[in-house]
């Protein structure tokens, strides 16, 4: 199989998880908000697994292209879920909640691809491209909760610090939002250079290995 040939396969096997683990991840933001009391994304038609809803041409489509290719983490990004954060009940302690769904989305998502694959072992399906998709969402899945767990906004993990900070440096680390564009060259020169890749490539096979510790129960039942 040629390289190419190899890229077109593995994109394939990754396109399903990818759409999936991106729009879910979002729904979850706009669900944890309208638990906490902001309607906007309800409003404006956004709880929803469609994958159609939320694509952003450069973050859902070119950008998981050039990761997979460069760096072999498949990672990206959708179009982000309106949240008017002052229609919480409580903005500053509820914003971290709503962050944190995302990341915590993409685990339950990681963890129910390894059920998947469990159950298909189980069943003694061998089709490549089944477990090889069943892989895939492993993967995307744990690669997008440990990116979006980076302490830095507008990541996820940088508006739960902000949640966590005092008033005062709340307000300073969140106004670091503005250089958003810098921040995200910043970091993919980063994983470009091993910098970073490293550091995330540890923690994410250590959540897979968590996750394979989590569905051991299933696979020592089924096989």
């Amino acid at each position: 199989m040629s390289e190419l040939d190899l890229v077109i396969r593995n994109v394939a096997l990754y396109a399903i998880p990818v759409l999936f683990a991106i729009s879910l991840h979002e729904a979850a933001h706009g669900y944890a908000a309208r638990y906490f009391g902001d309607p906007t994304a309800s409003q404006m038609g956004r709880l929803t697994a469609n994958p159609m809803r939320h694509i952003d041409p450069f973050g859902t489509i070119v950008l998981p292209l050039l990761t997979y290719y460069f760096l072999h983490m498949p990672f990206g990004y959708a179009k982000p879920v309106p949240v008017d954060y002052s229609r919480l009940r409580n903005p500053k302690k509820q914003m971290g909640f709503v962050a944190a769904a995302g990341p915590a989305s993409n685990f339950v998502m990681a963890l129910a691809w390894a059920i998947w694959a469990v159950l298909l072992n189980g069943m003694n399906v061998t089709e490549p491209f089944l477990t090889g998709m069943a892989q895939g969402g492993i993967i995307v899945n744990a690669v997008m909760c440990v990116f979006n767990l980076i302490p830095v906004p507008p990541l996820d993990g940088g508006r739960v610090v902000t949640a966590l900070l005092p008033n005062e440096l709340a307000r300073r680390y969140a106004r670091l939002e503005v250089y958003t564009p810098y921040i995200f060259i910043a970091l993919i020169l980063l994983m470009y250079t091993g910098v970073l890749s490293s550091l995330l490539t540890t923690l994410v096979r250590g959540m897979i290995s968590l996750i394979a510790l989590l569905v051991l129960p299933l696979n020592l039942l089924l096989n």
